[in-house]
């Protein structure tokens, strides 16, 4: 069975965890005997392609007149608005999210046969919205050059893509619902232009696959989409391969909090958390590693609590950095709002990480050996951080069961269920 999967980002160069579990899945589907080509905005070259055909979106030449979007392309423009339009972005990024563009200008033209190639800058910068109309464009034409049976896109980004692909192929169309647009920015900010991209996508689609059971209820209560194409699959973690010699135990114990600083994540609820703690033990401190538009808020906040000394920023970090992090971690939290899944608490119980998570969080339906608390309980939190934190046999259960269940989670198990969905829709 061969995929033509499109995806926005590949490892090493991740903005958070839609590269993450494409990474996990590509390599899970190999295991599986899938073949993936995955097309990618803009490769850098050292990707992992050990188990995955890399196809750069930026080396394709089109006719912008000829593809299905481009009358839609051409009547429409962005204008900038302070909104949370985004699934990763940083705080260089925030102001400028969407600009106002002028339909036609490509970076480079190939020869006079109306062919033009359009050089992508991949991530999720200024221009996102110019890149998510132009990587549909050049889908039509990868989707004429490649040997499929199945087109799987991942989140909102890539839909049009797997649409255009599956409009000139009639191959099926699998899409991947990794967080909704009702995650990143709540019901009340909800941005019309995301929530549209992604309706259009599931209901263009044979199947849709919901990273967990919370998830999947959105996306059927929210966006209307049929029950009986919407199926549930969990995420699951790399196996562990983390080094934690040459860490040099601290005389106060660290909680980390690592994710992107946004309205979804909750890190103000890690703040005033920390204030509590803090209130009962002085002995500890406490990292908010990762970057995003809430930064200025959550260094204000922490310094009207008078916790300045006890409060670290890191920025966002990546590799054996985050290694390192996880290395002198004593518990580590996760306070999302609404997570749809959340792979960076399987990370830290690989490493041995006690963790404490918000019930609102999809990795939440698969664990046992972590404790769940809602969001807003800032008393339930600082609790549990305080028993790990003192009861070292509650510590060393949840580490040693935590860590045991975290490897249990394989991709490869995900991939075969993944290539079931693959079978039916085919069939």
């Amino acid at each position: 069975m061969k995929v033509l999967m499109f995806g926005w980002e590949f490892p090493p160069h991740i903005s958070g965890g839609l590269g993450t579990a494409c990474y996990g899945l590509t390599r899970g589907l190999a295991h599986n005997g899938v073949e993936v080509a995955l097309v990618v905005p803009k490769a850098y070259g050292d990707e992992d392609q050990s188990k995955v055909r890399i196809v750069n979106a930026s080396d394709f030449a089109f006719d912008p007149s000829q593809t299905h979007f481009y009358q839609f392309s051409n009547k429409v423009s962005y204008i900038e608005v302070n909104s949370q339009l985004v699934p990763y972005i940083g705080m260089d990024d925030y102001y400028n999210v969407v600009n106002q563009i002028e339909s036609g200008v490509f970076s480079r033209v190939e020869g006079n046969d109306g062919k033009r190639r359009y050089q992508f800058q991949g991530g999720y910068g200024a221009n996102l919205m110019q890149e998510v109309e132009k990587y549909a464009m050049v889908a039509e034409e990868i989707a004429k050059s490649e040997q499929y049976d199945v087109i799987h896109a991942h989140d909102w980004l890539t839909y049009r893509a797997g649409i255009a692909a599956k409009r000139v192929s009639g191959k099926p169309l699998v899409v991947h619902i990794h967080a909704t647009e009702y995650d990143r920015s709540g019901e009340k900010n909800r941005n019309d232009i995301v929530y549209h991209l992604e309706r259009e996508g599931m209901m263009a689609a044979d199947a849709v696959c919901a990273v967990s059971n919370l998830t999947r209820n959105i996306v059927i209560e929210k966006y209307g989409i049929p029950a009986d194409k919407v199926y549930t699959l969990h995420n699951a973690v790399e196996p562990a391969m983390r080094q934690k010699d040459g860490v040099r135990p601290l005389k106060e114990k660290i909680v980390t909090f690592l994710g992107r600083v946004t309205f979804q994540k909750g890190p103000e609820y890690f703040v005033e958390t920390a204030k509590r703690v803090l209130e009962r033990d002085d002995n500890v401190r406490f990292v908010l590693a990762g970057d995003g538009d809430m930064m200025p808020r959550v260094i204000e906040r922490v310094a009207e609590l008078g916790i300045s000394d006890k409060f670290h920023f890191t920025g966002f970090l990546r590799g054996k950095d985050i290694d390192k992090m996880f290395g002198m971690s004593a518990v580590y939290v996760m306070p999302s709002i609404s997570e749809p899944f959340g792979i960076s608490p399987l990370e830290a119980m690989q490493s041995g990480v006690p963790v404490v998570i918000s019930k609102q969080s999809g990795v939440s339906e698969v664990l046992q050996y972590a404790i769940k608390v809602d969001f807003w309980d800032i008393d339930a939190t600082a609790d549990a951080i305080y028993g790990i934190l003192h009861y070292p046999s509650l510590a060393r259960i949840f580490s040693e069961k935590g860590c045991e269940e975290a490897n249990n989670l394989k991709w490869e198990d995900v991939a075969g269920r993944l290539k079931h969905i693959y079978e039916f829709v085919i069939e």
